[in-house]
């Protein structure tokens, strides 16, 4: 029997997974993917949010603006990439800037620290590629970029030496209450626990109206992105924005923490919670609307293209908190933009309503440092030297774009839940992420997992499912 049972292992799970590994409880968390941060997690703007978009009042306003104020700490304490770029709302026309003046008093409603109105002359003179066209801009200094899966990876990995367990490939296929609290039936078995959790994403409706009659919809919403090489990652230094619409805050240019540019995302209503297509016709409109915002996009330099599923509630806002006609069940539904910025005061929104009804001792022994994998791409040629001279491994680069070694895909895959796929690799070291995109590498990884976790090349995997990434050997009788 289990005191929480968290149903979701993307970055809301993990954070309140890490706010409950601080008390004397016994903690699971169950996913059906193979790995954390496996499903909307990994594939979204990557931005932390200063939070003048949300509407006064709404939890997306106070968590947002709340959960921007604790990355810093996190980010120190877990040792994730984090950057404070500011972000900054393009305004292309004078009649617009009472949207632009909106847009700064509902910043300011909500907390948002510093938020200011700059002139075109102000802006240009921080960011000289931006659109000849723009009139104004919005500009929040506490805007910022950070990894998502890395920074999930890390709260599942402080949690996990903390005593949560993790359940992974582990699809839940009913909920139902019992005398003791609910019954979760996986396909690994039933699961007994006093009190559930539910943030599992785009399937949280799903689960939620298996026990409770107040039925929620959870609608996915694909989102399209571009990601360019990192010879033009300085394109723009901040986050840039256009003025929201009601189907989001439009497209968007970003450099990334690892210093490419990324622009996106559109929003498409779709029905298949697994549909994670691209299409020409998507990828054209960000290109088009992304011209809007900066000039000579260099179109040459596309690495790749993505997309990601939003949780998008038809409530429009965060659905937190206890079922009303299912106690002891506890909703994170519909956690969208801004969920990602969100997701730390969620898990501490969370952990208050599990103390309220459990009421458990805080541990004495919680140990809230995480380190994360040496980065070798980002340090001196001393700190380079001084590492070889521990470990001859970092001396062979793997993959020569990211300038990832094999003591780091090593550590990858032996440290707190580790990966075990081609992808958990490259969610934790970068290795395939370059503008050879794996063509490289990826052979020498799969090598490495086959040896590392005992199995044939042929069984290792690209993520879950069928996703072998061998089949047989070259002139194999068949």
């Amino acid at each position: 029997m289990y005191d929480v049972t968290i149903i979701g292992a993307g970055v809301v799970g993990a954070s309140v997974a890490r706010e409950l590994s601080r008390y004397d409880l016994k903690v699971c968390v169950l996913d059906k993917g193979e790995d954390v941060a496996s499903g909307t997690t990994k594939a979204n703007s990557a931005i932390v949010h200063a939070g003048f978009d949300a509407k006064p009042g709404t939890l997306k306003a106070k968590l947002n603006v709340k959960g921007n104020a604790m990355f810093d700490k996190l980010a120190e304490e877990l040792d994730f990439p984090l950057k404070r770029v500011g972000s900054l709302v393009l305004c292309f026309d004078e009649e617009h800037m009472d949207k632009l003046e909106a847009l700064k008093k509902q910043g300011d409603i909500n907390g948002v620290p510093n938020v200011k109105i700059l002139t075109k002359e102000e802006l240009k003179s921080m960011e000289p590629n931006v659109s000849e066209e723009v009139v104004a801009a919005l500009y929040a200094p506490t805007g910022g970029i950070v990894c998502p899966y890395e920074m999930t990876i890390a709260l599942a990995e402080n949690a996990f030496v903390n005593g949560v367990e993790f359940k992974l490939n582990t699809e839940v296929k009913h909920v139902k209450k019992s005398e003791n609290g609910y019954i979760i039936n996986t396909d690994k078995g039933d699961i007994e626990t006093k009190l559930v959790i539910n943030a599992a994403g785009l399937f949280s409706d799903e689960i939620n109206n298996m026990v409770s009659n107040d039925k929620i919809k959870i609608v996915p919403r694909r989102g399209e992105y571009c990601l360019f090489d990192k010879a033009v990652g300085n394109m723009v230094t901040r986050t840039i924005f256009q003025l929201p619409t009601k189907m989001g805050k439009g497209v968007l240019v970003t450099p990334t923490v690892d210093g490419n540019l990324l622009v996106g995302p559109n929003a498409v209503n779709i029905e298949d919670k697994e549909d994670l297509i691209t299409t020409k016709a998507g990828l054209d409109d960000i290109i088009l609307k992304a011209k809007l915002s900066v000039k000579n996009i260099p179109m040459n330099q596309i690495i790749t293209s993505f997309s990601g599923l939003r949780a998008h509630s038809t409530g429009d806002d965060f659905i937190i908190g206890e079922a009303e006609d299912a106690p002891n069940f506890i909703n994170a539904a519909g956690i969208e933009s801004p969920g990602l910025t969100s997701a730390p005061a969620i898990g501490e929104m969370i952990k208050d309503i599990v103390l309220e009804k459990l009421n458990p001792k805080k541990k004495d022994n919680f140990n809230p440092i995480r380190k994360g994998i040496p980065r070798f791409r980002e340090m001196s040629n001393q700190e380079r030297r001084e590492l070889i001279e521990k470990d001859s491994k970092f001396g062979k680069v793997i993959c020569r774009c990211e300038v990832v070694t094999e003591a780091e895909i090593l550590d990858a895959i032996r440290r707190p839940l580790g990966a075990k796929t081609l992808d958990g690799v490259k969610r934790r070291t970068r290795s395939g992420m370059g503008r050879c995109q794996g063509g490289f590498c990826s052979s020498r990884i799969v090598d490495i997992l086959a040896k590392e976790l005992n199995v044939p090349v042929t069984e290792v995997k690209k993520n879950r499912g069928n996703s072998n990434i061998l089949i047989g050997e070259n002139k194999e009788d068949i």
